[in-house]
């Protein structure tokens, strides 16, 4: 059988570059040699697109880009090439790609703009497409959608760059504190303070606004954060729901990729039932959102069993040890196992 020529894009012009390099590695290193022939695609900080056939180990620590190995590359827009134009010194050369599979965190990766490369490229695309990954990026415009499909979302306030935080203060009273600030379109919690005090407001608001023009004034939900593991375009799997143990603050950047003071249980210690709903709930957000292909719905378990929306995120983390993996390898599929379920449903036109 013909092996696919599967083009992995990595890196991006994002906050959240690093962590796509962890991500990709892992991907790659997990697709299944026998059907897929990889093609590396690396993205630098600066926005630059290289074919990165060596990248190896070395993504992890973000020495993927040599001169010697990588060449300046492009995704053709011509829907009859479904190709990756490598500019080399003597010409441009054709290699042929039969999937896209974008492994970006982000602005500029998992916001829907590399999706409509992609898709205006007619090449079929892993995970979710150009409005699912726009709506699902934007915290606010999604738990709109998300409310009146009748599930629960936190109170929120949105800012834009220039409005004065005083304008927010009644608001942040009324929802109480300690309450969230958050980058309306970030990921990877960058941005994101918990505020306790009031005179700290002004502080965090404009820490946020340096990772977007937009900023959420969020009320804090009281109970703990889970997750659900989603694949499919209409009929759904659902990993086992996972739990975000913390012994403090929230879960931030640091504590995502180091868990120095937290725990992650798969399954969460939950009773069934509460996990089936969560389930459902999840799949109702996917659907809701318009989400194919995989995603990761997380959710609010509050101590009167209440369950309240927080985000999805259509590219998650990807590690051998990511959530995302951990979920679905509870329900019996391995990461290489996830990966093939993945570019299948890319495949999937119908």
């Amino acid at each position: 059988m013909k092996k696919l020529n599967v083009a992995v894009f990595f890196g991006g012009c994002s906050s959240e570059h690093s962590v796509s390099l962890q991500s990709a590695s892992a991907v790659i290193r997990n697709l299944n040699p026998e059907k897929y022939h990889v093609i590396s695609v690396g993205i630098t900080k600066e926005g630059d697109w290289y074919y990165a056939p060596n990248a190896g180990a070395d993504m992890d620590a973000d020495r993927w880009y040599t001169e010697t190995d990588c060449i300046p590359a492009i995704l053709s827009p011509n829907r009859s090439d479904h190709s990756l134009l490598l500019l080399q010194k003597d010409g441009v050369c054709k290699l042929p790609v039969d999937v896209a599979f974008p492994v970006l965190h982000g602005k500029n990766g998992e916001d829907g703009t590399m999706q409509g490369l992609i898709q205006l490229a007619g090449i079929p695309l892993a995970g979710c497409g150009i409005l699912a990954s726009a709506l699902c990026m934007d915290k606010y415009r999604a738990h709109q959608m998300v409310k009146d499909a009748g599930v629960c979302v936190p109170r929120a306030l949105v800012l834009t760059m220039g409005m004065d935080v005083k304008d927010a203060e009644p608001f942040a009273d009324e929802i109480g504190y300690p309450l969230f600030v958050k980058p309306v379109k970030a990921g990877s919690s960058y941005g994101i303070s918990i505020v306790y005090e009031p005179q700290n407001l002004r502080h965090a608001v404009a820490h946020a606004f340096q990772y977007d023009d937009e900023v959420i004034i969020e009320e804090k939900i009281d109970g703990f954060e889970t997750g659900c593991a989603v694949l499919g375009n209409d009929e759904l799997l659902i990993g086992e729901v996972d739990e975000i143990e913390l012994s403090k603050g929230f879960f931030d950047f640091t504590e995502k990729y180091t868990l120095q003071t937290s725990a992650i249980h798969v399954p969460a210690r939950i009773r069934r039932e509460q996990a089936d709903q969560m389930k459902k709930t999840a799949g109702v957000i996917y659907k809701t959102l318009g989400c194919r292909g995989f995603a990761r719905v997380d959710l609010f378990l509050k101590p009167d069993g209440g369950i309240v929306f927080n985000e999805v995120n259509t590219i998650p983390g990807f590690t051998e040890h990511s959530r995302f993996p951990a979920m679905m390898k509870a329900v019996g599929y391995s990461f290489t196992e996830i990966l093939d379920r993945i570019l299948e449903l890319a495949l999937d036109t119908k």
